[in-house]
């Protein structure tokens, strides 16, 4: 079955966060990995602490502030290294699959499009230089609600902009969070289930998991 919006979030799914670490893995040294785990867990723990408190500022600063936060807690990587990281962040690869998916699904006559926390200037410049502009038909952030995912009014942005209702949206997230939410809000959910992670929110599963985004070309 074919849906009428493909929706997708961005960072985890379309575009790999650690891409921005590993480009740098050598200055890093040996806590590469561990440092850029932090700082991704750090980057969402803000966002949703920030939601609860009702005190919202954009993403870009909370990983600014989540990548601060990094160096305190790995003092062996060189703080010098601030300016790069985020640089590199502005234009993250995307995983390989992504392009011809979405041409793919686009293909069918679907809509395609981003919903995520980022900015919209994030958002703008990984698309870019991914050379997603040409396929995406729509970024959505959740800017416009100043709240992040898990709210409702984020998901809402898209049947309200499109006018349909949310059984009409496939929504596509990395994150097993981001999937509860969506599934709660009414979207068919896949979750791309790219770490191989253990499944949780069992009481609000996803309609479909996938490894990667591959099979989802065709359309299921």
């Amino acid at each position: 079955m074919s849906y009428a919006a493909y929706v997708f979030d961005a960072y985890g799914t379309l575009f790999d966060v650690h891409a921005a670490v590993r480009r740098h893995a050598e200055a890093i040294g040996p806590d590469g990995q561990a440092f850029s785990e932090l700082w991704r867990a750090k980057q969402l723990e803000y966002s949703w602490v920030r939601s609860l408190m009702g005190a919202y500022v954009d993403f870009w600063e909370l990983t600014e502030q989540s990548l601060d936060y990094a160096f305190q807690r790995f003092p062996s990587a060189d703080p010098k290294l601030k300016k790069p990281l985020l640089d590199a962040y502005w234009a993250l690869d995307c995983y390989p699959e992504v392009p011809a998916v979405l041409k793919g699904l686009k293909e069918l006559g679907a809509r395609i499009a981003i919903l995520s926390n980022g900015s919209p200037a994030m958002l703008a410049s990984a698309v870019k230089n991914a050379a997603l502009d040409i396929i995406i038909d729509d970024v959505f952030s959740v800017d416009a609600v100043k709240a992040f995912k898990t709210a409702p009014a984020v998901y809402d942005l898209v049947t309200t902009s499109y006018r349909l209702y949310p059984q009409a949206v496939s929504f596509q997230s990395s994150n097993r969070w981001d999937i509860a939410g969506a599934t709660k809000f009414g979207f068919r959910t896949v979750w791309i289930n790219r770490a191989d992670g253990p499944d949780e929110y069992k009481d609000h599963g996803p309609s479909l998991i996938l490894p990667s985004l591959e099979s989802l070309q065709f359309g299921i």
